[in-house]
């Protein structure tokens, strides 16, 4: 009967790290190194790395919160009030322009007539819908769109007893027809704001009209 020899398992294990340490001398470097980007700063040599993004957020103070409600609901009534102001300056300036030409007070009467009708079929039901707030930007807008203020615009087309009735009004709601546009100094928030809705929806930015 023939007897084989069984090594020790110990024994076994010792002769495969040999045949290991054996086959890496004869390939050395093969899989000890990780390449990775570098930079040198102030003469040392440190890995480069791009980190992911941190978001870091921080509770508004009281005051910050009030002055970003306060510019997010100004913001809110330029986009809403905007587009009316700009069409109601563009059919305001055609007036005016056509204006030039009407002599007779008769005459412009009739005129300015048929186009008031134009704006109330085009605006009556849309800024009814305004709140006050928003209201008094629209009359900025306009300031801006037509170079005239609203009490101006009103004089021109319905006489001085109506322009002062609305402004007596307008003050009932802490507003005034005869408030200024300054795109340099009172409002420059509200430019800004203008300049942001003009990118986003493709208007030109035309120059202001001149005063009536």
């Amino acid at each position: 009967m023939v007897t084989f020899f069984k090594p020790p398992l110990m024994l076994m294990f010792f002769c495969m790290l040999c045949c290991v340490q054996k086959m890496y001398a004869q390939h050395p470097g093969k899989n000890d190194t990780i390449q990775s980007i570098a930079i040198i700063y102030d003469g040392d040599t440190m890995e480069l790395k791009t980190l992911e993004f941190v978001f870091v957020y921080v509770k508004l103070s009281a005051a910050q919160a009030k002055a970003n409600a306060k510019y997010n609901r100004l913001r809110n009534a330029v986009y809403v009030t905007y587009p009316y102001a700009r069409r109601a300056g563009a059919v305001m300036n055609d007036i005016n322009a056509k204006l030039t030409a009407v002599k007779e007070k008769e005459d412009r009467k009739k005129y300015i007539k048929s186009r008031e009708k134009e704006l109330k079929k085009e605006f009556n039901d849309p800024l009814t819908n305004l709140s006050v707030y928003q209201g008094k930007v629209l009359m900025k807008l306009i300031n801006r769109e037509t170079g005239n203020n609203c009490y101006e615009i009103i004089k021109e087309y319905k006489g001085g007893v109506t322009a002062r009735l609305y402004q007596t009004v307008a003050f009932f709601f802490d507003s005034n027809l005869k408030q200024s546009y300054n795109a340099d100094t009172d409002d420059v928030t509200i430019e800004r704001i203008v300049k942001e809705v003009q990118r986003m929806y493709g208007y030109d930015n035309a120059p202001h009209a001149k005063a009536m």
